[in-house]
């Protein structure tokens, strides 16, 4: 095997799932057993691909933060009491958003939140105890436009597109 070429920025490996809708992902963060996989699956059910599971590989480029699979897990996934899944995949996408499974919301319009991936920042959703988290994450990934997540305090600039 070939020493890494210093010159390419290295992948940093993040202990979460990634999936994407049409190259556009979410990083889902959380500890063991807080739902990562399950939320990655019904996604998927809702027409996502599969970019990595239980580990992600993210790098910077010129567009932002690329996520991927280590190639012993590429396109498998696993489904708690069944196992591991074979699935298609993509083989990488770009990172736009970052939801944290453990973090919880109460407020109705909450303040944007950002959280930093290899010296990135990236839109935060807390997505603890959110029943239909999965149909939020896809509405952003399918039909979110940048800047993602708006300030509630902030006028609508009508320039925006």
């Amino acid at each position: 095997m070939a020493p890494p070429d210093p010159a390419q920025p290295q992948p940093h490996p993040v202990h979460g799932s990634c999936v994407a809708w049409r190259g556009r992902a979410a990083l889902l963060l959380g500890r063991s057993g807080s739902g990562k996989s399950a939320v990655a699956l019904q996604m998927m059910a809702l027409g996502a691909d599969l970019v990595a599971d239980d580990q992600v590989l993210v790098h910077a480029s010129a567009g932002g933060l690329v996520a991927e699979a280590p190639a012993a897990l590429a396109g498998k996934i696993e489904a708690r009491g069944i196992g591991l899944i074979r699935v298609r995949h993509l083989a990488r996408a770009r990172i736009v958003l970052a939801v944290d499974l453990e973090m919880h919301e109460d407020a109705r319009l909450p303040q944007p939140r950002k959280r930093k991936v290899n010296s990135m920042w990236l839109p935060l959703i807390a997505g603890g105890n959110r029943p239909y988290l999965s149909h939020e994450v896809m509405a952003c990934l399918r039909h979110g436009c940048e800047p993602l997540l708006l300030d509630p305090e902030e006028p609508i600039d009508a320039d925006r597109d």
